[in-house]
């Protein structure tokens, strides 16, 4: 089963770091959030990728184009025109780099992988969030449920700490990070059988988050897969330093690789 990522976008709430690269290339730990996120999917054995570019997608490509330069020790002979890779960093993965336009939406971006996705099931992603989910039973409820598509959902934290009080006004408790409203979001981590490219007809300007889940939807076509654990969204320089820092730390719950 491949795994699609969705890599196009602008990224302007990022614009610090998206100014210069694409968002799925700004770093966490020394490696682009992309790499994390492919290297989640490495994990459960699932190595190939199809990523769509657009905004700077021609970063991404020198990137997996230079992937030994970029994370192997290397010898350059100037003279005899040749490199010695002195330490293979590889990973298993064959990865399709796809140009899907610069302003084409989601939708559109999701139907120019028809042909590579070759009529079989495929997970779905954005590259810009890192999670614990457990792939392999996320696999296992999309085919128990036997609908056309099943989407993690998340209960984001919330931005700012809270405060538990009596009726007297007296505070008795203080909560970190609670769930933000109790509501439930699209985290992505999503599983799709082929049939969803029938409900992407509108073009480049088709939003898959909008008429076709919409559609999925009212005809029962999609389950939920709860997710009560790690998930973050790289939405702004403050969630990238939030998890630079976990990094860091070496709370990085989202490095289950590195776990086994």
């Amino acid at each position: 089963m491949k795994v699609v990522i969705l890599a196009g976008g602008y990224g302007t709430r990022l614009s610090e770091e998206t100014s210069i690269i694409p968002k799925p290339m700004v770093e966490i730990g020394g490696k682009p959030i992309l790499w994390h996120i492919m290297k989640h999917y490495s994990y459960y054995g699932f190595n190939e990728f199809v990523v769509l570019l657009g905004y700077k997608g021609y970063i991404i490509k020198e990137y997996f184009s230079n992937y030994f330069l970029h994370h192997s020790d290397v010898t350059i002979d100037l003279e005899k025109n040749s490199i010695e890779i002195l330490q293979n960093a590889s990973e298993p993965w064959k990865v399709t780099l796809l140009d899907t336009g610069l302003a084409t939406q989601t939708g559109g971006r999701i139907l120019r992988a028809k042909n590579v996705i070759n009529n079989e099931p495929f997970m779905l992603t954005y590259g810009d969030a890192v999670s614990d989910v457990d792939i392999k039973k996320l696999i296992d409820y999309h085919t128990s449920h036997k609908k056309l598509v099943t989407m993690t959902a998340v209960q984001p934290e919330g931005r700012f700490g809270t405060i538990d009080t009596g009726t007297d006004g007296k505070i008795t408790s203080f909560v970190e990070k609670p769930p933000g409203d109790g509501a439930w979001i699209n985290a992505g981590y999503m599983v799709c059988q082929p049939e969803v490219f029938g409900y992407l007809k509108e073009g480049d300007n088709t939003i898959f988050e909008r008429s076709p889940l919409e559609s999925l939807a009212g005809e029962g076509e999609i389950y939920s897969f709860q997710h009560r654990g790690f998930w973050k969204c790289m939405d702004t320089l403050r969630d990238k330093n939030q998890l630079e820092e976990l990094w860091n730390s070496g709370k990085k719950p989202w490095a289950i690789w590195e776990k086994s």
